[in-house]
């Protein structure tokens, strides 16, 4: 699979797992609406949020281990893949 369909699978996946535009989410002690799909940045994934205490428009990086986790269940299909 090529970076850029992995990079799209990854999104995919995270707006699944509830990272997508207009759900409410908890993360780093503060909740948020979100209002972006995740995006690459780096080595990881962000989304933008407004913040429920705030009110402000906040950059949030999706916790590394749950990316991780994505990136590791991606392989594996990969692995079945070249095996079948």
């Amino acid at each position: 699979m090529q970076e850029h369909e992995r990079r799209s699978f990854l999104c995919e996946r995270l707006q699944r797992l509830g990272y997508a535009p207009q759900r409410r989410i908890k993360l780093y002690g503060e909740e948020f609406e979100l209002i972006s799909a995740p995006a690459p940045e780096g080595r990881g994934y962000v989304v933008q949020g407004i913040s429920r205490k705030s009110g402000n428009v906040r950059h949030l990086h999706i916790p590394l281990s749950t990316v991780q986790t994505i990136e590791r269940e991606l392989l594996v299909m990969e692995q079945i893949t070249l095996a079948a």
